[in-house]
C-alpha cells in the first residue's frame, strides 16, 4: 500500500464529510450529538485553520482513505488538544494506516507543545478503542471540554 499522509485541502472537505458519514452509517452510530450531525464537519478544512490545530489525511492514487486530527477544543485543561476525527474507510482497516494517522497526529500535538491528548469514542468503535489503549491511552471516567459531542460514551487520555 502506497500511502501519502498529507494536510487537508479545501477540495477535500465534501470526499471526507461522507466518508465520515459513510464510517457513522456502518456503525450505527449516525446520530444527534456527534460529528454525524455537526455542521463542522462539512468544512474541516476551514475548522483546521486556527492555532493549534491540524489535520491529516491518508491519500491512495488520489483517493482518500480516511483522516485524523487534533484540534484545541474549548474546555480542555491548558496543555491538552483533543484528537478528533478520525476515521477509515472499512476496506483500508485492520493494515497498520489508523495507527499511522494517529501517531502523525499525536507526534503534532508534542511539537506543538500539548502534555496530553484527550479524545471521545464509542463502545461499537471497540476495535480503535484497542488500539488507542495500545498506544497509552487510558480510559477516563466521564467527558473533558466542551465537543458537544455528548452522545459519545468513552473517554480516554494520553500523557505526552
Amino acid at each position: 500500500m502506497s500511502v501519502t499522509i498529507r494536510n487537508i485541502k479545501k477540495d477535500d472537505n465534501p470526499i471526507i464529510a461522507e466518508l465520515i458519514r459513510k464510517i457513522f452509517r456502518e456503525f450505527k452510530i449516525d446520530k444527534p450529538g456527534t460529528v454525524y450531525t455537526d455542521p463542522s464537519t462539512d468544512a474541516l478544512y476551514e475548522l483546521f485553520q486556527i492555532k493549534g490545530a491540524e489535520y491529516w489525511l491518508a491519500e491512495e492514487d488520489g483517493k482518500l482513505l480516511g483522516g485524523c486530527g487534533i484540534y484545541p477544543t474549548d474546555g480542555l485543561p491548558e496543555g491538552c488538544v483533543e484528537l478528533v476525527k478520525f476515521y477509515l474507510s472499512a476496506d483500508t482497516r485492520g493494515k497498520g494506516l489508523g495507527r499511522r494517522l494517529m501517531e502523525q497526529s499525536i507526534e503534532s500535538a508534542r511539537n506543538m507543545g500539548y502534555k496530553q491528548v484527550y479524545l471521545e469514542s464509542f463502545p461499537e468503535l471497540a476495535t480503535a478503542v484497542g488500539m488507542y489503549e495500545k498506544a497509552g491511552f487510558r480510559k477516563l471516567d466521564g467527558p473533558m471540554g466542551n465537543s458537544g459531542h455528548y452522545a459519545c460514551t468513552v473517554w480516554m487520555i494520553l500523557d505526552l
